[in-house]
């Protein structure tokens, strides 16, 4: 469990810096509509972690399959720092997708952590792993200006030094990956040929999956929409990086800090009411972004803060229906390819948010991101007759 807490931690702080900065590289080199590009890259890459570890794991096991997903991290870390010191896409945008590799890794680990607890202790235990990422909401956003001061001092780019950073932190989580005790997990036994498209078809049809894949791709969306623009937003208001860092911690603090709880009610009330309360959060953020879009000190705080933990509710509400249904000959597979799903569908909505953005402004991404948001719910409320989830 520390090894998993230790590499979620290390991955999402690095993954705060590194998309916040290059949505502002890539706004400056190339105007707003490609603003959203750097995180779409970074989601494409986490899409491709989470696929590749999910089938790396029964192959290689936990232990070796980490050390190799976090050193492709390593690589995309140094690689996106090239391209920020150089202003250049071409460079950058490759090493974020390898970076979100890593990321895709820390985000699927937290089924692993659910494996090692019993039935009705599983959300809780996912959530401890998703909780993680507060480390990632207070020093991710704090590490911005401090990073950029190092860039400074050493005569690059200021925005390169917070890309810098997730390269190093993305070493300390391979690093860890290395002290995790060989028998924590049993040995690999028979390798499990990998799922058929024609299987994975199917069960991406049954309601145990498609309630959790359909509410997790409907949160990641508005979530990112929103997130993604925020900085753009702010930038054009004329704040620095003192003022963006603020308001990213209000969001972070909101996505993983709470984790715990989520995971309670989860276990407590079930995956799919947990679900639909965090819908209702989602929507309730939107509004206050459309009714305070400027207030940098409060409303945005505010709203900001309620978008992440309404994604947390749907997350950890999700992963846990996923973590309990799935059977053991398709779970780690399965549990990959719909995270990768996942991640796919939020990086077209960071791509449509920057589009957005520079269509209507910050208030419609919002008012888009709230339709959104409320997709799933006609879906997630009904339940299968007899079933308890």
């Amino acid at each position: 469990m520390a090894v998993l807490f230790t590499g979620a931690a290390a991955l999402n702080t690095a993954i705060v810096g590194a998309t916040t900065v290059s949505t502002l590289i890539a706004s400056d080199a190339k105007g707003d509509g490609w603003s959203g590009i750097p995180n779409a890259a970074v989601v494409a890459g986490t899409a491709l972690g989470a696929l590749y570890l999910g089938v790396l794991i029964g192959k290689k096991g936990q232990r070796t399959s980490l050390i190799l997903v976090y050193s492709l991290a390593v690589a995309g870390g140094l690689l996106a720092f090239l391209g920020g010191v150089l202003a250049s896409l071409t460079v950058l945008l490759p090493g974020l997708v390898l970076l979100g590799i890593g990321n895709g890794a820390a985000g699927l680990v937290r089924y692993t952590a659910a494996e090692l607890f019993p039935a009705n202790r599983k959300a809780f235990a996912l959530s401890i792993i998703v909780w993680a990422g507060t480390i990632g909401a207070i020093a991710g956003p704090a590490l911005l200006a401090p990073a950029a001061a190092s860039a400074r001092f050493f005569g690059l780019p200021e925005w390169s030094g917070a890309i810098g950073f997730a390269a190093l932190l993305s070493a300390i989580a391979m690093v860890a990956s290395m002290t995790m005790p060989r028998a924590a997990f049993p040995a690999v036994g028979p390798q499990r040929p990998p799922l058929t498209l024609a299987r994975v078809l199917a069960a991406l049809r049954r309601r145990t999956v498609l309630v959790p894949l359909v509410s997790m791709a409907a949160a990641h969306v508005t979530m990112v929409a929103v997130m993604t623009m925020t900085p753009l937003q702010l930038h054009h208001q004329g704040h620095g990086l003192d003022v963006v860092g603020f308001v990213l911690s209000a969001h972070m603090i909101g996505m993983f800090a709470l984790a715990p709880l989520s995971g309670k009610i989860a276990d407590r009330v079930g995956g799919r009411a947990t679900i639909i309360a965090g819908v209702g959060v989602l929507v309730l953020a939107a509004v206050t972004v459309v009714a305070a879009p400027t207030a940098h000190t409060t409303g945005l705080p505010l709203a900001l803060f309620l978008l992440g933990y309404g994604w947390n509710l749907v997350f950890v509400g999700s992963s846990a229906l996923l973590s309990r249904d799935l059977a053991d000959d398709e779970r780690t597979q399965l549990q990959g390819v719909i995270d990768a799903l996942v991640w796919s569908a939020s990086g077209l909505g960071g791509i449509i948010a920057g589009g957005l953005f520079g269509l209507g402004g910050y208030a419609l991404v919002a008012v888009v991101a709230a339709v959104l948001a409320l997709t799933p719910l006609a879906l997630v409320a009904q339940r299968n007759r007899g079933r308890h989830d």
